[in-house]
């Protein structure tokens, strides 16, 4: 028999309840979490012996959402889960950032950390039920884990912080943010917000952390029943390799970072590593001496770039500690685009270009929740030439996602609604360069793109990465972060908002976590130089174009009555076929019975337009219409005037003078004016050419009778 342990708590007006011993036995952990109805089964497992020949801790983190979790079979032919979809890649990431830093300092053990969500409730996102499980899974495992954590979603409604909303409450609220941290300080932010400000954004952060202390407090107590014995794992001593590197490359890594320039301080620092390494590992290594090596240089590499900042608070390429590098902002460089720009910023750029679509364009998400459109795609490219390597192409990776994510939630709250400007807006963001934070100069590029484009913004948006060098209690917060700050100091701080407050915020800590204190130093700062940047953007483009690009589709919007939607449709979807093929636009009709025409012909969607009207109308008595002869018979001719309305022109009414036959005046497909002079008994259509000129398509008048 096996032993099952529990641990339950009510958190946020819902049971959370946390189980080990029944499901997934073999595994180093597995916790089966329940919050509400959504349950997640969280496993972690690692390898007995570490990795040789690497400088790196080889952690997955793997979270998946099952179909069946909410009652669905998958779509597409194989009826099987395929490749993680962008909510499970960007949950994936969500995990992985506040448990990696966590793990014991020399731990190289391949790590696999796999999550299914295994039933969902359509009330509390699977999220944040992951993270805990995760936590709890680590936690009881034995591997070396400085854990646990917690993590808490805090939504912002009427004024009020909110934990865990349902799904259906988050519409509602003006800021989407998930905390996660230890007992003692916040490991991880991840945020879209309403241009809120500063300190309501911080409380949101305190509030979360406070929040999580119950669930942290609930896996400690199910480890004290449950945990399995601590591996006897002893960190190797790698001080002597550190102090012979030390003495190899200290001075040449001083004089590498004293370049400005990235491309040629990365080609002395790796001088000083081959140097290293060729003095010091043997040709028959197997790997272990290179691991220790390049462990020990990159201690060393760190010693001497955070010493520099602490000591002198001058950075790598001579700036202090708030300084922004020089930015250079170019709108519309791109002639066929709808929208384009260059966004530079010291060593990093951008290409981002705006295209604006109709509603056959919009992305088909299929979710758990179920399926939905989405009309702002945001979509983030980073070659590997954009850094002066070759590496693969045409694979979007998870950082490649999470980026474009970030971006996405920094310039959702801005966009227009869709009653307004009802366009599909799909940017592109090409990394041409890359030093430094080239996720927030996919923001400031974005921006001004889709203004370039005519999109009309609330507000410009502008971003900045903020980097934290901390050694005991003295920590230094820098502005505009280099990538090798990134690389080698504790904090990547992202923080985008407009000139009114704050759109998106994420950090990432690679130490145990930071304080309040700090989080709000960082803010202040960060503030500077958002709108630094903002005033820089300026230059080029500070509201939307006041037209769209020339080469821009335009989208005109009616309604009509719902019962005249299958008219406009057709058996089939025969007459909205002929429409389009017959005047070029595209046409979109929803449910509810708002048809948008798009082209980028003026004359197009007029034409459009008319002929739906005259599908969805009723003929006016006394107005006068261009139609077609459709059929001709003894008694006159039929005529095609009012979309597929047809009336009959009695011969008396063909023309002034008597009319012998029908086929003396018309035959079947001529044009002619017809006026609608009424309706006979049974409601049929009676209509008069003799009363119109047909020339000009004017009623006769009674003094043009008698001047003929």
């Amino acid at each position: 028999m096996f032993e099952i342990h529990t641990q339950e708590i009510e958190w946020g007006g819902r049971p959370l309840t946390l189980e080990t011993g029944r499901i997934a036995r073999q595994a180093d952990g597995a916790i089966l979490a329940k919050y509400g109805d959504t349950s997640v089964l969280a496993t972690v497992v690692a390898d007995r012996e570490p990795r040789q020949g690497i400088d790196f801790f080889p952690l997955m983190v793997d979270y998946r959402e099952k179909t069946y979790a909410a009652g669905k079979i998958p779509g597409g032919f194989f009826k099987r889960e395929a490749r993680p979809a962008e909510k499970e890649t960007l949950t994936s990431r969500l995990i992985d950032r506040p448990i990696r830093p966590l793990f014991v300092d020399g731990f190289k053990n391949e790590t696999q950390v796999l999550i299914a969500v295994l039933s969902h409730d359509m009330e509390n996102d699977p999220d944040i039920v992951a993270m805990v499980a995760a936590s709890a899974a680590l936690t009881i495992s034995g591997i070396p884990f400085m854990g646990p954590i917690g993590g808490a979603r805090v939504g912002y409604i009427d004024g009020e912080y909110m934990l865990n909303p349902p799904i259906d409450q988050m519409e509602d609220s003006k800021l989407d943010l998930i905390v996660a941290g230890t007992g003692d300080a916040v490991l991880m932010v991840e945020s879209e917000a309403e241009e809120l400000p500063e300190d309501v954004m911080l409380g949101a952060v305190m509030f979360g952390h406070e929040q999580m202390q119950p669930v942290i407090d609930c896996i400690i107590k199910l480890a004290e029943k449950a945990a399995k014995p601590a591996w006897d794992f002893q960190k190797p001593d790698n001080s002597e390799m550190e102090d012979k590197v030390r003495k190899a490359a200290e001075k040449d890594l001083q004089a590498a970072y004293q370049i400005p320039e990235k491309m040629a301080r990365q080609d002395k620092v790796s001088e000083a590593k081959a140097k290293v390494v060729a003095d010091t590992v043997p040709e028959d290594d197997d790997g272990k001496i290179a691991g220790q090596v390049s462990g020990a240089f990159k201690t060393v590499e760190k010693g001497v770039v955070r010493g520099s900042i602490l000591e002198t608070s001058m950075r790598i390429d001579g700036r202090d500690l708030s300084t922004v590098r020089p930015i250079v902002c170019e709108a519309g460089i791109l002639p066929r685009t709808h929208g384009s720009a260059l966004f530079t910023r010291g060593e990093t750029q951008s290409i981002v270009v705006t295209t604006l679509g109709t509603g056959e364009d919009e992305q088909f998400v299929d979710a758990l929740e179920g399926t939905y459109k989405e009309t702002f795609l945001l979509h983030y490219n980073f070659p590997p030439y954009s850094v002066g390597e070759t590496g693969r192409v045409g694979f979007t990776g998870r950082r490649e996602i999470g980026h474009g994510k970030l971006a996405w939630r920094a310039l959702h709250s801005v966009l227009p609604d869709r009653e307004s400007f009802p366009y599909t807006i799909r940017v592109v963001s090409e990394i041409t360069e890359s030093n430094g934070s080239s996720s927030m100069a996919t923001v400031c590029g974005a921006s001004l793109s889709m203004m370039d484009a005519g999109v009309p913004l609330k507000r410009p948006v502008a971003g900045i990465a903020m980097g934290l060098i901390k050694e005991g209690e003295k920590f230094a917060v820098l502005s505009d972060i280099l990538g090798d700050e990134d690389h080698l100091g504790d904090m990547d701080f992202k923080v985008a908002g407009t000139d009114q407050g704050l759109t998106s915020l994420q950090m990432d800590i690679k130490i145990t976590g930071i304080t309040e204190e700090i989080m709000k130093v960082a803010l202040e700062q960060a503030k500077g130089g958002r709108m630094h940047i903002l005033g820089e953007m300026s230059k080029a483009l500070d509201t939307a174009r006041d037209d769209l690009g020339e080469h821009a589709p335009r989208i005109e919007m009616i309604t009509i009555p719902t019962d005249k939607i299958r008219d406009v449709i057709g058996t089939g979807g025969s007459v909205i076929r002929a429409l389009v093929e017959e005047t070029g636009a595209k046409i979109d009709i929803n449910d509810d019975g708002q048809v948008k025409v798009a082209s980028n012909s003026a004359e197009s969607i007029n034409a459009a337009l008319t002929k739906i009207r005259m599908i969805t109308s009723d003929p006016e008595e006394g107005m006068i219409y261009e139609g077609t002869v459709v059929k001709t018979v003894d008694f006159g001719a039929f005529v095609n005037f009012f979309g597929p309305k047809d009336g009959l022109v009695h011969i008396s009414q063909l023309a002034p003078q008597r009319v012998n036959q029908t086929t003396d005046v018309v035959k079947e497909g001529d044009k002619v004016w017809v006026k609608l002079m009424g309706f006979d008994d049974r409601g049929k259509v009676r209509l008069s050419m003799k009363v119109v000129d047909q020339d000009t398509g004017k009623e006769i008048t009674e003094d043009a009778k008698e001047a003929s």
